[in-house]
């Protein structure tokens, strides 16, 4: 009998028919994806969470007084990111949300309205601080809500000065972001450094822990970042990621029910029932979330830290590789489950190894690592290129393979010369000037010439070339018709 026998002909055709596309996927098990899935490398967890999702499939979130199971079970979570963040019970309170970007956007949305409340009579756009390294979903936030993104320079190897962040701060500011840990970089923050002064100022201060927040209460040797901190007035942390539960499922805490409540949406001005909505979602799948749930009970404390110990030794054992492969290096000082590489400077030109065409050739050898393009900040300090390691319990079960695969790759592409993209960039900058954006027909021409046109690029350093050569607004421009094409096909 198949798992699909109860099914007639028709729907057994549509799911077959689904299993081939999914065959053009990357593969989201056994540790060939090095960012996006987080593999703990136990079956046992994907059927649990498989079932749990079906169990809760026919639930609507909005409602936890119709379906008082999705109250409990969020409670519970909520509860347990309390604990291991240090936060005090009946002090901490928080929600469970869709994603890392929906925590964020909120923990923005909150600290300006209470802001706001707070200024009555300011003309002022308020201001949100965060450090250039911190993640995009705030400039997401900042557009959104309507505040001004005020992004702090890092330094060079992507290390982060409190200095910097404290020079910033000023009435107008609603909320300082700082990460745990950075997710370019895997460098935490100098969030204990800077919680005093916010708190003395009276200022909002939002510590993004959605990648490394199930991760790091069990890291040895990570600095102050939680809720032991005082001054930290909101935390988010994503257990899609190293929680391993299924997409999307985040939680957003805050220090006070007073704080927690302005998250909220409720209105009685319309003829139909009152509407209360902790999140930006009204109708959502209670699947995620019972999902999580089912996760964490299963393995609780010491099973993540189980999880930890091997995400540890893998980490470990990729920057000794690192700082073994002639031409690359470790960028900054990581702590956590994730790293970055960037080309060693200080060997000649013909030893250096591209970050952008090793990832692209690593990836041939059937490991996905995740480009980051290099850039310059407000200051005019450049951020080099890197390559992205995302660690999971799984990496440790293909270490030696991936060992020699990042090897070899470093010997296929030493001295070969970063792809080079300076002309394009220069002509779109002539021709669209003042940050002008092109029409998707010439975005569409643009990547043509690129060779990056057609879909998605098999390669990826050249795409990575052109947007470092880019004005900002036209590469972002590229992007978007790059990803929208996708599905139009």
């Amino acid at each position: 009998m198949t798992e699909h026998s109860s099914l007639d002909a028709r729907a057994q055709e549509i799911l077959a028919r689904l299993q081939r596309m999914r065959q053009a996927d990357a593969p989201t098990h056994g540790g060939r994806v090095l960012s996006y899935v987080y593999d703990p490398g136990n079956a046992q967890l994907d059927a649990l969470a498989a079932q749990a999702m079906e169990a809760a499939r026919p639930l609507n979130g909005l409602d936890p007084t119709t379906f008082p199971s999705i109250a409990a079970m969020e409670g519970e979570l909520v509860r347990f990111a309390t604990r291991i963040m240090h936060g005090r019970p009946r002090h901490v309170f928080g929600t469970v949300t869709s994603g890392g970007t929906e925590s964020c956007l909120l923990a923005v949305k909150t600290a300006r309205d209470l802001w706001r409340e707070a200024n009555p009579r300011s003309r002022a756009r308020p201001r949100l601080v965060t450090l250039s390294t911190v993640h995009a979903a705030f400039q997401k936030a900042a557009r959104l809500f309507d505040l001004a993104w005020d992004p702090v320079p890092v330094q060079a190897d992507g290390s982060a000065r409190a200095e910097d962040v404290l020079a910033h701060l000023g009435t107008d500011v609603a909320l300082v972001v700082l990460s745990a840990p950075a997710y370019p970089t895997g460098a935490i923050d100098p969030i204990a450094q800077v919680a005093p002064h916010t708190r003395a100022r009276g200022i909002s201060l939002h510590v993004d822990a959605c990648f490394g927040g199930l991760a790091l209460p069990w890291w040895d040797g990570a600095p102050a970042w939680d809720f032991a901190v005082p001054g930290v007035t909101s935390m988010s942390a994503d257990f899609h990621k190293f929680g391993y539960a299924p997409k999307g499922v985040s939680v957003l805490l805050h220090r006070g029910r007073a704080r927690h409540r302005r998250q909220f949406f409720a209105t009685t001005s319309w003829p139909a029932y009152p509407v209360v909505n902790p999140t930006l979602l009204g109708s959502k799948s209670a699947s995620p979330l019972a999902a999580a749930w089912a996760v964490v009970e299963y393995l609780g404390a010491s099973g993540y830290a189980q999880a930890v110990a091997s995400c540890r030794r893998s980490a470990y054992a990729l920057a000794a590789a690192a700082e073994r492969i002639e031409g690359l290096r470790l960028w900054g000082e990581p702590t956590g489950p994730a790293l970055a590489l960037i080309a060693d400077d200080s060997v000649p030109a013909y030893r250096r190894v591209d970050p952008h065409r090793w990832a692209d050739a690593v990836a041939a050898a059937g490991f996905h690592l995740q480009h980051q393009p290099g850039s310059v900040q407000a200051d005019g300090t450049r951020l080099p290129r890197s390559v992205h390691l995302t660690i999971t319990p799984v990496t440790e079960s293909v270490l030696p393979e991936l060992l020699a695969a990042l090897e070899q790759a470093a010997d296929t592409v030493r001295g070969r010369r970063p792809h080079d993209a300076a002309v394009l960039g220069r002509v779109a900058g002539a021709l669209y000037p003042g940050g002008r954006a092109p029409s998707p027909r010439t975005c569409g021409v643009l990547l043509k010439l690129a060779g990056v046109g057609g879909g998605v690029p098999g390669k990826m350093a050249p795409l990575m070339a052109l947007i470092e050569a880019l004005p900002a607004a036209i590469a972002e421009a590229l992007l978007t018709e790059l990803l929208a094409r996708t599905s139009e096909e």
